[in-house]
Formats: C-alpha cells, structure tokens, sequence
C-alpha cells in the first residue's frame, strides 16, 4: 500500500508532535511510531525543561551555563537562539494544555528547579513527571487534529531516496521521498510518500548495556539517515546519567538531576562524601564530572554503588515535589526521606546525531531532524541538564516556519517509487542470532566505549562491531524482516558510528574521556567529529 502525505513524522515524542501539531495547520500528517504514541523517551522525562522565568536570572546567564557545561563545543548562535526563544515555547506549552507546577507563593508563576550545572533556579516542571505530562496534553492536541493520520506499531525501515529510485548516484543535493514502513501488527510493508520527511525518532539507549531509556531507543532515525547518505556528527559524546536507582528489579529507573538539585548529597558506602575531590560544584556538578567521579570511586573501592543522601530535606517536602521517585524508591523497600537511595551510572542522552542547521535541516533535501535524533549545536561535548526538551520545541517551531516557507515551491508530479521488494526471503526460524548479537553489541559497548575508554579498548570494539555488522547484513538479506531484525541492523550502525567518533577524537573533551588523551586540545580538536557513509567507505 502506498500513502501519500504532506509530512511523514517519524516518532511521537515532543518534536515529533510538536511539529505534526503545526505543520497540520499546512497540510496533512502522517504520524508513524513503534509502539503507542506515549511510548517515546520524552514520557519517561522526570526533570523538566530549563527556561529563564525569575525576575533575577538572564539569558546570558542560561547561555553561559550552558556554553560551559558543552565544553567549547557549542555553537554559540545556536545557543542563544534556543535560550531567547524558550520563554514563547514554554506559553506555547500551556496554551495546548500542558499543566506545570506552579508555585506554592505565586500560582501565576511557575515553580522552579535547579539540576546540575545550573546557576539558577530555571527548570519548570510538572513534579517529577514533566514527560508524562506533556506527552499527554501533546497527545490529546494531536488527537483532535484531522489532518494527523496516526500510524501506531509501526517501525520505518528505510529511508526511499531520489537517486535510489531513478537509479543514478547523485553525490550532492539527494532529495528524501519518503520511507519504507513495516506494519509490525500485520508483518506487512507499506510505501509512505510525502513533500517533508521529519525525523523525531530519539536516541540511542539501546545501544549500551544498562541505560535509562526505554526499549524503543535504538537508534532508528540516526541508522537511517546515516545509511541515506546525510552527514552525522559528534557521536562520541554519550551522556551518562550519574544516578540510576541500583535495585536488580528496578531496571534501570532514573533518579532525576533535580534531586541533587534539591540538595541530595553523593556519599560512599561509608558514608564519606567524595564530589569535594572532583568539582568545585560538589554533588551539583555537571553530568559528566559526575558520572566519571562515581566510576573513579566505585573502582577503586570494588563497590556496586554509590549514595544519594537526602535525607535532611523534610518529608512532605520530598513527597511533594518528588512523588513518582518517592513511591518508585518505596516499592522497592527504600523509603528516601529516611535512607539514602543507592545509585549508579547509565547512559541516558545522546549528544551528536544527524547534523542539521539552524532550521533542523539535514544535509538531505526535504529531510528534517529535530529531538535526541539531531546534533544541533546547542549540547557541545556534553549536555546541559533540561536542555533536551527546551531543544526539541525551539527547532520544531524553526523547522515548521521553513516547511511553511518552502511548501509552495514544492512540485506537484512526484517520482514513482516501486513498492518493497523483499528479494525473496524467507522466514527465519534462527531467532538466536538476533538475540545473541542484540546481548553482544551491548556488552561490548558497555566494557569498551562506556564513561572511560582507552584506544585499545576502542579498536576492540571496532573489530567486534565490524565482524557483527556483516552478520547482521548477511541475515538481514536473507530473511524476512521483523522489529527485533530492524532495531538489532540500527543499533549495530549506532554503535560503529561511536565507535569511530570516538577513535577520531585524539583529546578528552566533556563526555569522551580517553586513557590515552587525558588532556582537552583545543589546537587541533575544538570542532565537530563529522562523518558519513561516503566518507566511511572510502577510509575502509
């Protein structure tokens, strides 16, 4: 079946919906996700979004906050443009339906946070179920939209590309048509055309052992853009979350950075307090300082965890303002007002992704970027604590004003696109092999590419992602595709792109922390690491 449509939005989470809910004003949306349109990273967001709302914070004060926390990296335009526009996304937010928290003294403003890294107190939030919250109100917007086709269970397989489809290479200027899309319900392949191809698919989670994310984050928007031919960037820089609940049922739930924000305090087993060493910031350092002081201690003391002390903040305090985490913790026989919570590092947030300009442009005509799935400028080397989501609104208003500005120009006889070939395969009744390489990409992440690596450690992990990839092709040739074949073929292409990122850097910068390189070089790599295919192919 071939659908055609104005906009193809891939994913469901705040900038996939945030730009479905306007370009719908233009034309129609076609909406494609995985799961159910609540499954998305955004729904699993605790913190909230940092914008400046207090009388005595300023701009300049969240740009340079975040300038800092990025490590030289940021592009400095794309900062300040993100800052200054945040205040009319945040109205924007509340005029759909979204309910923040508001404050207990002034209920017209709103209650304010602070997380690591932060000089201020500028993260809005609804408790500590900011996600949920907007995925809701975004969701129920989207709803009443007719013009937003809703495609659930659903998983894209390939981007359909001009010069695959008049069968000639064109190295520059190679226009997106649309994508290929597997209809996971009824194992059939759809067709989906359309003028502008949105990527909103989020991170890259699933490539790492133990991460916060859900199951839905395997790379697909990054593994399909890279395999199109546009331009990645900076995918070395892997956040890890300093502070993820250690419970062996508890997989993996995230203790927010607003509870250090709150005042909790990161101590040994022994009860000794170890950030002092580390960070002139102490337990709010930013993430990054953070994750690699929690793995310094935890190998030199051989221990499985680290504290998070607060305990000292007073009970309807804490269950107030943190009720998910609070009866998280309490399900699993921690009572955090009156013990500390044990915790650990997990990788929660890809900084690099498909690189895009200031209009969430990708390097491929009619393709767009926007959430975890972009590399944007706005992050660096590391990622200011509640940007992602301030990140997410400002390019999808900037991406829908350029859709707007080129939707007339658009031509009205499209290509044809011949329906999917499946090329003869045939069912697979070897389902290990997707299972045993799934467990195999990650681990060898995990103990090779995770918060501290070394070349050695990095050339290993090449050559295991290398031999794997070539497996996967092989299977994925000759069988019939299914979700778990397709998430295994993008999380495989997710890993290798970090891999080579993170060979390239020759330095320690933010988020890329190398035995080998300990010192940050500005002389030689205060840029962007920028690959793609082509560029790939050629070095091999």
């Amino acid at each position: 079946m071939e659908i055609y449509t104005d906009f193809l939005v891939l994913g469901s989470g705040i900038a996939g919906l945030s730009f479905a809910i306007k370009a719908a004003g233009l034309g129609t949306v076609a909406m494609v996700t995985k799961q159910d349109m609540t499954d998305s990273n955004t729904n699993m967001a605790q913190g909230g979004i940092a914008v400046v709302q207090d009388q005595a914070d300023r701009f300049e004060y969240h740009i340079n906050d975040t300038l800092i926390c990025g490590g030289g990296l940021c592009n400095e335009g794309v900062v300040r443009f993100v800052v200054t526009e945040g205040p009319e996304r945040i109205r924007e937010l509340v005029q759909w339906g979204v309910e923040f928290t508001r404050s207990t003294n002034d209920p017209e403003q709103f209650d304010l946070g602070r997380e690591g890294g932060h000089s201020m107190r500028r993260v809005i939030h609804a408790k500590d179920l900011t996600g949920q919250e907007i995925e809701r109100a975004l969701n129920e917007k989207a709803c009443q939209e007719k013009n937003i086709r809703i495609f659930e269970n659903h998983i894209a397989i390939d981007l359909i590309m001009k010069s695959s489809v008049i069968g000639q290479k064109i190295e520059i200027g190679d226009r997106c048509l649309g994508a290929y899309v597997l209809d996971i319900a009824n194992n059939s392949v759809h067709t989906f055309r359309a003028k502008f191809i949105m990527l909103s698919t989020g991170g890259a989670g699933k490539v790492y052992l133990i991460t916060t994310n859900p199951d839905i984050a395997t790379a697909d928007g990054i593994a399909m853009a890279y395999r199109a031919g546009a331009k990645i960037a900076n995918m070395e820089f892997i956040q890890f979350h300093p502070t993820c609940l250690y419970h062996p049922d508890a997989k993996s739930f995230l203790i927010s950075e607003a509870v250090r924000g709150e005042g909790a305090i990161l101590k040994l087993k022994s009860g000794a307090t170890f950030m002092e060493k580390y960070h002139p910031m102490k337990s709010l350092a930013p993430r990054d300082f953070v994750a690699k002081a929690i793995d310094t201690e935890l190998k030199k003391s051989g221990d499985d965890y680290v504290l998070l002390d607060i305990t000292h903040r007073d009970k309807d305090f804490l269950m107030s303002r943190f009720p998910n985490i609070y009866e998280k913790c309490l399900a699993f026989g921690i009572d955090m007002t009156r013990s500390p919570i044990p915790v650990v590092p997990a990788e929660h947030y890809l900084c690099g992704g498909v690189m895009v300009n200031t209009n969430g442009e990708t390097s491929i005509e009619r393709l767009f970027a926007c959430g975890e799935v972009s590399c944007t400028g706005l992050h660096g080397a590391n990622r200011l604590a509640s940007n992602s989501l301030l990140e997410a609104v400002v390019f999808a208003q900037r991406s829908y004003r350029r859709v707007a500005d080129l939707l007339s120009s658009v031509e009205d006889a499209p290509l044809p696109i011949p329906a999917w070939d499946p090329r003869g395969a045939t069912e697979s009744d070897e389902s290990v092999v997707v299972s045993h390489n799934w467990d195999e990409i990650r681990r060898c992440m995990w103990n090779y590419v995770g918060i501290v690596r070394s070349d050695k450690r990095l050339e290993r992990a090449q050559r295991r992602i290398d031999l794997i990839i070539r497996e996967i092709e092989e299977y994925y040739r000759n069988f019939i595709i299914t979700r778990d074949l397709l998430e295994l073929r993008n999380i495989a292409v997710a890993a290798k792109l970090i891999v080579t990122c993170a060979r390239m850097r020759k330095e320690s910068r933010g988020l890329h922390f190398n035995l080998d390189y300990p010192d940050k070089d500005d002389r030689l790599w205060l840029k962007d690491t920028i690959i793609s295919r082509e560029e790939l192919w050629r070095k091999t």
